[in-house]
């Protein structure tokens, strides 16, 4: 079992700093979620940092969780009174309604102004949750660095978006220290912490563990098993049998396997898994 991930690079600290800096030429603040795990992916520092701010939660990668499951988490984060929809930042899909959204937003917001202003806002979110892809849709050209690799986007920008509205983009930010392992553990598990700081093969061994509780059938189905072995070890070891990753000596590939694994998770060609439901 994999314990104590932490994973704080300094740059964090000093978006911290800039959020509650730049928050004050803002109207409104959008929040990327992680659509297969909306609790972990949501930092408890930015809600402390925004406080009554108006608040956008896109639950991003949407088309790599299940579909039923993303409604019940629009209706439950939308219960405080917070604009919440579902989205997928690669293809575009949600992206029309998100700018009805804002439009919306920034008429009310100049209601009785005898100058009507523009709508400003900032996007906040943990690393590799799909800021740099969103904002490109927003302004309709590539205006932020992307990658699948957390930590990409380094320092603010101001952007003008299609519609002419200005977005502020910060990097990603974690919090301290994890409390909850599990939370980590589903944040190493969707690519918001670095591989390169985890034991690949025990983080590909948890996931297996994971899938073998919440979706059993899709992880059987890609992997040609007919059930999850009894332990998470012997179904990794199925696994590589069936994908062919043995070394010389007719021994396991555990790595490979560990990375396989993940990367199909991520991908969802295991299928579209939620591993939190409200």
């Amino acid at each position: 079992m994999i314990e104590n991930i932490n994973w704080y690079p300094g740059h964090m600290k000093k978006t911290r700093e800039l959020i509650k800096e730049n928050l004050k030429l803002v109207d409104l603040v959008i929040e990327l979620l992680d659509a297969r795990i909306p609790v972990s992916s949501r930092n408890p520092v930015i809600g402390d940092i925004t406080g009554s701010k108006t608040h956008l939660t896109l639950l991003n990668k949407a088309d790599l969780s299940d579909a039923d499951t993303n409604i019940l988490w629009e209706r439950k984060l939308s219960e405080n009174g917070d604009f919440v929809f579902s989205l997928n930042a690669n293809s575009g899909d949600g992206i029309k309604q998100l700018f009805k959204v804002l439009e919306k937003i920034q008429a009310e917001k100049n209601e009785g102004r005898e100058r009507k202003r523009l709508l400003r806002m900032m996007i906040v979110g943990i690393p590799n949750v799909g800021k740099s892809s969103l904002i490109n849709r927003m302004t309709g050209r590539k205006a932020a660095k992307t990658g699948d690799r957390p930590g990409v986007t380094k320092g603010k920008q101001w952007l003008t978006l299609q519609n002419g509205m200005m977005l502020l983009d910060t990097p990603g930010i974690l919090w301290p220290k994890f409390e909850d392992q599990t939370v980590a553990q589903n944040l190493a598990f969707c690519g918001s912490i670095k591989d390169e700081i985890m034991d690949v093969t025990e983080l590909g061994l948890e996931l297996i563990r994971r899938l073998s509780d919440v979706a059993p059938q899709m992880l059987c189905a890609r992997y040609k098993l007919e059930e999850p072995e009894d332990t998470p070890v012997l179904t990794m070891e199925a696994i590589a049998r069936k994908r062919g990753f043995i070394m010389s000596g007719k021994r396991i590939d555990y790595e490979r396997t560990a990375r396989t694994v993940l990367d199909e998770f991520r991908s969802a060609a295991i299928g579209r898994i939620s591993l939190e439901r409200p």
